[in-house]
């Protein structure tokens, strides 16, 4: 892949996934991101951010907007998923984060919208999750191993990140077991 090709954000694609369940408003958007239930605990996003992002997603071509005229009140703007918008958002749902630190917002957004697309989808993503989280793993235990004699410092740096790799591993078991089975 081409580095001049521009990937979409993780709060776009979220937008994408908003989407994914239909055509919204722009005005709806930002009440679904900011609901404490779902991503509100994750994300916060200012309206004129988001409408900036919806329309630089309009402009790459995930997503394309009509106006939608009301009786009383001005012209609203309607979002939609394009086939690449569906597709790409599709292709992000189930792919695990590369980076330890990519957890916190990336992949919680991911969760997030792969329970919605079905139990089996947050499982895949889990498992797929979990066997990238034990490959840190594995290689914080050998960095350590090789740190433990000449560099005290780096050993503790490598137990530090062991611990939160393990603490990685813990709460993806708790995501598991709490998607309801796949009927």
């Amino acid at each position: 892949m081409s580095p001049l090709i521009r990937q979409p954000l993780t709060v776009e694609l979220a937008l994408l996934g908003f989407l994914r369940e239909g055509a919204l408003h722009g005005y709806e958007i930002p009440r679904r991101l900011s609901d404490p239930a779902g991503l509100g605990e994750v994300w916060r996003l200012k309206q004129s951010h988001l409408y900036a992002l919806l329309a630089r997603l309009a402009e790459e071509g995930y997503l394309t907007s009509t106006l939608k005229a009301q009786e009383t009140r001005p012209q609203r703007r309607q979002y939609r998923l394009t086939r690449v918008g569906r597709s790409t958002f599709t292709e992000w749902v189930q792919a695990p984060v590369a980076r330890g630190r990519d957890v916190r917002l990336d992949f919680l957004t991911k969760f997030f919208f792969a329970e919605r697309e079905g139990p089996q989808v947050a499982e895949r993503l889990t498992t797929r999750q979990r066997a990238v989280c034990q490959d840190w793993l594995r290689q914080q235990q050998r960095q350590a191993e090789a740190a433990r004699a000449t560099r005290p410092f780096e050993w503790k740096v490598c137990q530090y990140r062991i611990g939160q790799i393990e603490s990685m591993l813990t709460w993806l078991d708790l995501c598991e077991e709490a998607v309801p089975a796949a009927p």
